[in-house]
Parts: C-alpha cells; structure tokens; sequence
C-alpha cells in the first residue's frame, strides 16, 4: 500500500496534501468495503481524521448535489419571480399615479366651484 500512497500524495512528505483522484478512491473504498475508516485510513497511510473528513464531504455534496433538471427549473422560478416582481411594481406605479391624479383634480377645482355647490345645496334645501 505504500506505494499507491506515494502516488496520492501531492507536494513534499511534510506537508500532506492529497489529489482530489486519491480522495475519491479513498472516499469509494471506505463505501465499499466492510472496514471501518480508520483501518482504511491505516492500510492507505492518511491520517483517521482526514479520511472522516473526505467522507463527510462527498456525502453532503452528494446530497445537496443538484438534481438532474434542478437547475432549469429554478432557472424558470427565478426569471418567473423577477417577472412578477416586475409587474407589481408597475401596478403599485400605476395606483400611485391614480390616487395623486384624483388629489389634483380635486385640489385644481376652482375655490368659487366649491362655493357654488356648497351654496346651492343651502338654496335647496327648505328653510324651517
């Protein structure tokens, strides 16, 4: 084993790095034998911990990894809520202008017009 050991090991003795190919084949042999990471760490000559650690991550990546169509359909989700993000805005817009329309008409209405109205509502009404 010491051999294929040599072979993962990326950069000097001292500082352990390891290819991404050998942390995969650790990662599937730890999968697919009946040992447990440990013995395998040992056979391979990596430290426990670090094999651990290459397990967990291939599981949560392969857990979270995107299903196949995921990416197209939050694609689709995403332009459809930028499109009704959109479309509100322009309605809040558009009820906006309304209501500040209807102030100004009300408002540009001469004062003598109110007056009138108001006086001649006095007029109808009977006097007691």
């Amino acid at each position: 084993m010491r051999a294929q050991r040599k072979q993962c090991q990326v950069g000097s003795k001292y500082t352990k790095r390891y290819s991404e190919e050998c942390k995969r084949d650790a990662v599937e042999l730890v999968r697919s034998s009946d040992q447990t990471v440990t013995e395998v760490a040992r056979d391979l000559g990596v430290s426990a911990e670090s094999l651990r650690g290459w397990v967990k991550k291939a599981r949560t990546a392969q857990d979270t990894g995107p299903l196949p169509g995921a990416a197209r359909a939050a694609d689709g989700r995403d332009e459809e809520l930028k499109r009704l993000r959109k479309r509100t805005a322009e309605q809040v817009k558009t009820i906006e202008n309304e209501k500040s329309d209807s102030l100004l008409r009300e408002e540009e209405r001469p004062v003598s017009t109110v007056c009138r109205s108001s006086t001649r509502r006095m007029r109808t009404t009977p006097s007691r």
